[in-house]
């Protein structure tokens, strides 16, 4: 049998507490200092007969990380340089115990660079040339990159190629300054995406007229760079890329590469300059896309996956009476697509209608003057249904691209007359470079402008305008697909295992709209629909008919994120509520605030969190729902850390992680406790609570992949293993290498079956041992009533024999 790493015997789990009831309590968790170290005797959560870093220190020297194992897990750290919560490579380093204890192997860092001042994430830039000196500058990061490395803990770091920041003062940005100042004759004239005839020969930046440059979405303090300017390339990544070749850096997760002209181009100079490092990119995909087979990458952030584990948990059979209530509540349309198409169409119209009207521009000068070559062109874009089909001018378009911009235009036909669809016909020719009159201009801007539509159409306006269920509102998700079957699940792992198996994985991440726990509770409400109908009617008519002066979407969409993401304070949940308000651009918006509208909202959602008979009938609710939720989370998780690909856990999502969207998601980090909760775990001591038991999936099956690399890394296969008897569907499993991983979903549903009488898992072999609970088990076919008796999860490796 396979030798595997020994752990302690955990003890049965007690039922988990219910969360506190008091809308008072504090926000996802208080901040604690990052400073204390482990006890003497090794840093917390080494395994029996696992060397700790200090001893591997100390009797060898660590590996150099260019000859290291694949990587096999991450932990995701948002840097921040604000005065009142400053988190900067110094309290990052003093992480470097901990996070080899949880098992990862690499620390993933928010931007690295000079920002602008007072930067809450580092996406805006200013300085390419230059280390973040609110982080800590260069010294502390080189004292953070030596620590991680004592500790056998490699970097992966965000680079932001796609834009840089309008600070103020302007003179912050260089190149930025030199431009406003001399316009096309500046030497950094080709750093950037100007528009010089709209703007009669002048850069027109912030609040001179309407701008004139590619912005990065709609936001018009972050200019697009020139990334296909060589120079450009070389002078932006000089830094990062030298930082790799010293060793310091290992890994690059690429920002927003659909932002730029030719993104495979990008990636080809980005692993010329470093072969054979591990590079990601943040490529949302939809539906059935892929990332283009000729990108040399690894494979991308990871949201395909955080939609295929989600959607396992959702109960399908909760569609049609939720769709039912729904629209019975809200008024709101059956179909998301109409939705969809809406919200593209307002924000073609209004965010990005500098960048459109740019490349009708560039239309009619290719195309001429017809009329209605322009109406053509906006119905082409709000068809989109991808973020991106990828044209190169010059080649031939690729078979996707071609089929991306077809079914596009199926789409935008039934929206035009036919008089006009010659006109769109022509738009699809010069898109995809085909016919006589090529322009690589709008073969080049077409693509730079269905990413940022896509973006700000669907996840930033269309989703917080139809919340049938918003734990489908998600970053690359598809609301409209409401739920994931095993079969859909497994066919996932296995295209990640055979095509990109060291691509990431992720349940949460700084982008968000909600953290994986909120999205586990909601999933319960698909399996009582009937009682969470008669909930919130009962919530919404507390104080009569009529009280709410809500939108009615708003309104369907404020119960669920109370009962998803309770305890909340006002605080929370302000933030929230002012950013759903204006994201959804229907009563109000970032440019133009309904102040009174707004402060109705803010003050209905006081008057509810103030009615204490109200709250303790949610919490009551919530509590109804916990046991369940706490299956879904932990399930989530275990498939999450043990499928093809690599994980990436949240900061602090090794716990319960119910925060939501951005700011919400980016706040301190209680690091104390989660040390002191992991110290104990590894002293053998049973899990307390929900957030412990989190915590020993977590550490437990990150260091099992950290150990077994020829399980889990890129020649590892993913076979589904089947379950027999009654409450056989309510079992997802599969076998990595030698290892099982086994969870529960539809738990009320299998509650409803009579639990797991007469169920069995075939899994060959003779004998088991539980990773997380220490259990053993004997015999080829196992009762599933055994295996989830402790927990509602399982990762079984075979039994070591003496």
């Amino acid at each position: 049998m396979p030798d595997v790493p020994d752990v302690p015997v955990v003890p049965p789990v007690p039922a988990p507490a219910v969360p506190d009831a008091s809308p008072h309590a504090a926000g996802p968790e208080a901040a604690e200092p990052a400073t204390a170290e482990p006890p003497p005797g090794g840093p917390a959560g080494a395994l029996p007969g696992e060397p700790a870093a200090e001893e591997r220190r100390a009797d060898e020297p660590m590996p150099d990380p260019a000859f290291a194992a694949p990587p096999s897990g991450t932990y995701r750290l948002q840097l921040r340089a604000t005065p009142e919560d400053r988190f900067g490579f110094a309290e990052a380093a003093e992480l470097a115990p901990y996070l080899a204890a949880l098992g990862v192997s690499h620390v993933y860092l928010s931007p690295i660079l000079q920002a602008a001042p007072g930067s809450a994430h580092g996406y805006d830039v200013v300085d390419h040339g230059r280390l973040s000196d609110e982080l800590g500058g260069a010294e502390a990061f080189g004292a953070m990159a030596a620590r991680f490395r004592a500790h056998g803990l490699r970097l992966l770091a965000d680079v932001v190629p796609n834009h840089m920041a309008i600070p103020e003062p302007r003179e912050l940005n260089a190149p930025f300054a030199a431009v406003l100042a001399d316009g096309p004759s500046s030497p950094y004239a080709r750093w950037f995406d100007v528009d010089w005839e709209a703007g009669g020969g002048r850069l027109v930046p912030p609040g001179e007229g309407e701008p004139n440059y590619r912005r990065f979405f709609d936001i018009s303090g972050l200019i697009g760079l020139r990334q296909e300017e060589r120079e450009v390339f070389d002078r932006t990544h000089g830094l990062l890329l030298g930082l790799v070749e010293e060793g310091l850096v290992d890994g690059l997760r690429i920002d927003h590469p659909d932002g730029l002209a030719d993104p495979r181009g990008y990636l080809r100079w980005l692993e010329a300059a470093a072969p054979g490092r591990w590079v990601l990119v943040e490529k949302i995909t939809e539906g059935t896309e892929r990332p283009p087979a000729d990108w040399p990458c690894a494979g991308t952030t990871g949201y395909d996956s955080l939609g295929a584990v989600g959607g396992l948990f959702l109960d399908p059979a909760g569609e049609e009476p939720l769709t039912a209530l729904y629209t019975a509540l809200t008024g709101g349309p059956r179909s998301f697509g109409e939705v969809v198409r809406e919200a593209r169409r307002h924000v073609a119209g209004h965010g990005l209608k500098p960048e459109v009207d740019r490349l009708a521009r560039v239309l009619r000068r290719t195309a001429g003057e017809r009329p209605g070559l322009e109406r053509a062109l906006v119905e082409l874009l709000v068809a989109m249904p991808v973020y991106r089909a990828y044209v190169v001018p010059g080649e031939d378009a690729p078979r996707e691209a071609a089929e991306v911009l077809e079914e596009a235009a199926g789409r935008a036909r039934a929206s035009l007359p036919e008089d006009l669809h010659a006109d769109l016909d022509a738009v699809v020719r010069l898109a995809l470079g085909r016919g006589m009159s090529q322009d690589p201009e709008f073969i080049i801007r077409f693509q730079q402008t269905t990413a940022p539509l896509a973006a700000k159409g669907v996840e930033d306006t269309a989703f917080y305008r139809w919340n049938r269920m918003a734990a489908l509102n998600e970053v690359g998700g598809d609301p409209g697909r409401f739920a994931v079957s095993p079969v859909d699940f497994h066919s996932h792992c296995m295209r990640l295992a055979r095509g990109r198996p060291l691509t990431m994985t992720t349940l949460s991440t700084h982008d968000t709209k909600r953290q994986e726990d909120v999205r586990a509770r909601l999933a319960v409400l698909t399996e009582l629909p009937r009682e969470w109908a008669e909930a919130v009617e009962r919530w919404r008519g507390w104080w009569g008919p009529d009280e709410s002066p809500l939108e009615p979407d708003l309104d369907y969409l404020f119960w669920q994120t109370l009962v998803g993401a309770w305890p909340l304070t006002e605080e929370r949940l302000t933030e929230f509520l002012v950013k759903a308000m204006r994201e959804a651009k229907t009563r109000t918006d970032w440019v133009e605030v309904d102040a009174a509208y707004e402060e109705s909202v803010l003050a209905h959602a006081r008057r509810v969190l103030g009615d204490a008979g109200l709250i303790a009938d949610l919490a009551a609710f919530v509590a109804r729902l916990e046991p369940y939720a706490r299956v879904n989370s932990l399930g989530q998780k275990l498939l999450q850390l043990t499928m093809p690909g690599v994980p990436d856990v949240y900061q602090g999502c090794e716990l319960t992680g119910r925060a939501l969207v951005d700011p919400d998601n980016r706040r301190p980090v209680g690091y104390g406790r989660r040390r002191e909760r992991l110290l104990r775990l590894d002293d053998g001591a049973p899990p307390r609570d929900v957030d412990d038991e989190k915590l020993l999936v977590t550490s437990r099956a990150l260091r099992l992949r950290r150990s077994r690399p020829e399980w889990y890394g890129p020649a590892g296969r993913h076979e589904p293993v089947g379950a027999l008897g009654p409450g056989a569907e309510h079992v997802v499993a599969f076998l990595r290498g030698a290892a099982v991983t086994l969870a529960t979903r539809l738990p009320m549903g299998l509650e409803r079956r009579g639990g797991w009488a007469g169920t069995q898992v075939e899994l060959g072999g003779q004998g088991w041992r539980d990773v997380l609970s220490g259990a053993e088990h004997e015999g080829s076919v196992l009762d599933a009533g055994a295996v989830f008796e402790r927990l509602p999860v399982a990762l079984l490796v075979p039994s070591v024999r003496p």
